[in-house]
């Protein structure tokens, strides 16, 4: 068991209340007998709270851009100060800001967008890492399933700005571009923000994965590459 404060959906648990398994684990879990067939089925409700609850809370949200990137990042790390300027540019552009909640990047991109005076928005999930959403969200939900989690994120922005992260933030990274090379969403940009970082991937990208035919050349142009702020704005918000 952990000491530290957990957030389970709406629910905030401490010491010998925090539980050993995820939401999300448990769900997903094979169990050995048929136990499945008798609370799967109750699971569906819960699933459908989650996304009443969030279609419920963002549907008046307007213009809005996802900002991602690593929870490990620390306050003193030059990416969390840039991170937080983006935050703050896009607020003063008149955008809603929604990041995962959590600490790192989110957490700056939340600062930013508060001290613009925007909507700071944090999706929190419920991770035996993290205790809840950070202190600069002024409008937050907790959930426990990642894919209700991950809904979200894209039907209520209009494009991401992806900072150095690790796994989650591929992941995000990602889904968001098979959704629009698979036309799901349209005119969504993806900006990846940090040359150095994120080179190597797209020199795979474009080296051994085009050359084994597994993207399209034009698949790469789904992605913008950039270490400027300004130019990372402009193309997140295109035309707007």
């Amino acid at each position: 068991m952990s000491d530290h404060r957990y957030a389970q959906g709406p629910v905030v648990r401490e010491g010998d209340q925090v539980p050993d398994t995820t939401t999300d684990q448990r769900l997903l879990d094979e169990p050995g007998s048929n136990e499945w067939l008798h609370s799967d089925p109750w699971r569906v409700l819960r699933i459908q709270a989650e996304f009443v609850e969030g279609f419920g809370t963002l549907s008046e949200l307007g213009p809005a851009i996802s900002v991602f990137g690593s929870a490990r990042t620390s306050p003193d790390d030059p990416a969390y100060a840039t991170a937080e300027l983006i935050g703050r540019r896009l607020a003063e552009a008149g955008q809603a800001v929604i990041t995962g909640g959590g600490p790192g990047v989110m957490e700056a991109a939340n600062k930013g967008a508060a001290a613009g005076g925007g909507v700071s928005v944090g999706l929190g999930i419920e991770l035996p890492t993290e205790s809840g959403l950070n202190a600069y969200v002024n409008l937050g939900i907790n959930f426990r399933y990642f894919f209700v989690r991950k809904t979200m994120f894209v039907k209520y922005a209009q494009g991401f700005v992806v900072m150095p992260g690790g796994f989650g933030t591929l992941d995000e990274l990602f889904e968001s571009l098979t959704l629009v090379q698979t036309r799901k969403v349209t005119s969504f940009p993806v900006v990846l923000f940090g040359r150095a970082y994120w080179s190597g991937l797209l020199d795979w990208l474009a080296g051994p994965a085009l050359a084994a035919a597994t993207i399209s050349a034009s698949d790469l142009d789904l992605l913008h590459l950039t270490d400027d702020v300004d130019e990372a704005i402009s193309l997140v918000l295109g035309d707007r």
